[in-house]
């Protein structure tokens, strides 16, 4: 797409401002099999850009979404932090809300019920909205009632016609990958019961900025989002935010609450005020983005370099979308890293996209010892390194690239 012709996901202004370019890339989650080397692989241009009018954060490409969705390697069980941080929640609302048999707590983009298992667990009513094929059909497995389909205002509508309306809606990393944010907000505020509570977690572009996550941005995440964004297109369609707070989870989240007749609490003017005093609404905040993110490739790619003439062999953890994005845009393939380490299934046997390394189970790491293993899910560095202490025992080290590269 021309940034040009591009218009705001939000508000529909023309003339976003370009914020990093990171030149065309694949698909980051469009893993291959070795029978597919031969065939071309697609990329697309990855910019991300500044919208002036509602300070909204975004990419300027839109992939298809069931080019995306409709077979997915992503599975949140793989990630024993993402289970427990949802499972808190879960005992959190269901206290909070007196959630019980007679509620209903849906969840649009439920992977595998991560999530509404512990609702479920609770007595409570749950439908998971998954347009994933392979992921719907595991956790309707686990016993979660899951639509196989896109979450959209045709299909609010036509669940409140049935008589289901939504005590609790959950959105986790998920509006961050909608094409239509508009037309995704009046579907949760069409569900959404009277007195419902939408609750919604994001990663925080203020995290994004200040720590140069520049590999959070991929072709699935569309949008990146601050308190002052979301506060402008949650209005716009009758939804009041009620409470904000960050979490540190996934390099930093932003959790926000809203609700049809909510009254916000302290949190949210709060978290608004310090969003204007640094500038997030303001294109200056994001000036030096670009300048910082190429002085991490710098750092890192020498840091390898030193590495690899010193002799030493260097693997990878994680078979990550953000992974992905590093490898590209860092240019580290085949001849800086010998293959990647993945704890999922579904993922091993394949090979990375357009960097092509081969994807294996983390158990080679303590037959092989590699002398480092660069972590590209260093969002969940504490769960890693523990689970990898035999071979930090046994001498290997990891390199945690964000947010500048160090040794551990």
């Amino acid at each position: 797409m021309n940034p040009a012709t591009f218009h705001c996901r939000s508000c529909g202004r023309a003339s976003c401002e370009t914020i990093l370019d990171l030149g065309r890339t694949p698909l980051a989650n469009a893993l291959l099999a070795d029978t597919q080397l031969e065939l071309p692989e697609p990329t697309y241009p990855l910019r991300l850009v500044f919208c002036p009018g509602c300070a909204l954060v975004q990419i300027d490409e839109t992939v298809p979404p069931g080019q995306l969705f409709s077979d997915y390697p992503y599975f949140s069980s793989f990630s024993d932090t993402m289970v427990a941080h949802a499972k808190a929640l879960a005992e959190r609302t269901i206290a909070e809300r007196k959630l019980n048999h007679q509620h209903l707590v849906v969840e649009p983009a439920s992977n595998d019920g991560y999530l509404l298992q512990h609702y479920a667990a609770a007595g409570v009513n749950v439908l998971g909205v998954e347009p994933a094929i392979n992921i719907a059909a595991v956790a309707r497995n686990k016993g979660i009632d899951t639509v196989n389909d896109f979450f959209s205002l045709d299909l609010a509508e036509r669940l409140r016609a049935g008589g289901r309306t939504a005590d609790v809606i959950h959105t986790h990393n998920v509006l961050a990958h909608v094409a239509d944010l508009n037309g995704f907000v009046a579907a949760v505020a069409t569900l959404l019961a009277d007195d419902g509570l939408y609750l919604l977690e994001a990663p925080y572009v203020r995290d994004m900025i200040d720590h140069v996550e520049f590999d959070t941005i991929y072709h699935e995440h569309l949008c990146y989002f601050s308190l002052t964004a979301l506060s402008h297109l949650f209005e716009r369609h009758g939804l009041t935010p009620t409470h904000a707070e960050r979490v540190p989870i996934h390099g930093g989240t932003l959790q926000v609450h809203a609700q049809h007749h909510g009254v916000p609490d302290d949190t949210v003017a709060q978290l608004l005020d310090e969003e204007q005093t640094l500038g997030l609404d303001r294109p200056g905040y994001y000036a030096n983005f670009a300048e910082r993110t190429a002085q991490l490739r710098e750092a890192l790619r020498s840091q390898v370099a030193e590495l690899k003439r010193a002799g030493q062999t260097i693997a990878a953890y994680g078979a990550s979308a953000k992974g992905s994005t590093l490898l590209n845009y860092f240019g580290l393939g085949r001849g800086e890293i010998d293959y990647v380490v993945d704890r999922s299934p579904h993922k091993q046997g394949k090979l990375t996209p357009g960097t092509h390394l081969p994807i294996e189970d983390p158990a080679v790491l303590v037959e092989r010892m590699p002398d480092a293993v660069l972590l590209l899910t260093w969002n969940f560095a504490d769960e890693i390194l523990a689970q990898q202490a035999e071979y930090r025992r046994r001498g290997g080290k990891f390199i945690v690239p964000i947010p500048e590269p160090r040794l551990v």
